[in-house]
């Protein structure tokens, strides 16, 4: 019998069929990896035209139909019907709108306020209607569900306790007079 084990294990010592198994099985991950990564990054970029093109869409609007007084649920179902692709708009994304000093110019002071649907909802944030001739700045934060969540990009994205990943895109405009 163990002759036999023997001479089995000597043959298949001396033959070399099947090595290519190992180059495939280092190959083929990566490859994996690789496409998935690229299909990812593709639809990142799309949904981020998409919300890009829908805020650019509302907050022209608001800047030509001026006399009009959006509140901050108009201007959330224009940004949605705009942009079209982005799945579940209507809760997944949140707006927060302030004025801001031409001269001294200062942004949003903190991180874009996504919805986490781990945590309990919590009401729109900072909106503020401005008054006229001022500049104000529109931030529309958006949060998805990566395609490949644990591989590639998808694993590498920041995601909230919910294992959403969020995108924001940022507008301004000025009030003009009524």
């Amino acid at each position: 019998m163990t002759l036999k084990i023997k001479s089995f294990l000597r043959r298949f010592r001396r033959e070399e069929d099947g090595q290519m198994v190992v180059e495939f099985a280092l190959a083929v991950p990566l490859m994996f990896t690789l496409f998935m990564t690229s299909v990812e990054l593709g639809i990142y970029s799309v949904r981020q035209g998409f919300l890009d093109r829908g805020l650019d869409m509302a907050v022209r609007n608001v800047r030509l139909n001026t006399g009009s007084n959006y509140s901050h649920s108009d201007i959330k179902n224009m940004v949605c019907e705009y942009s079209g692709f982005l799945e579940d708009c209507d809760s997944l994304l949140k707006l927060e709108m302030k004025p801001v000093s031409a001269r001294s110019f200062a942004g949003f002071p903190n991180s874009p306020d996504c919805i986490d649907t781990s945590l309990e909802v919590t009401p729109s944030t900072t909106f503020v209607h401005g008054a006229e001739h001022q500049l104000m700045m529109l931030r529309a934060c958006y949060s998805f569900d990566p395609v490949f969540p644990l591989a590639g990009m998808g694993r590498s994205f920041t995601k909230d306790g919910a294992g959403r990943v969020k995108m924001v895109s940022m507008s301004g405009f000025v009030q003009e007079p009524s």
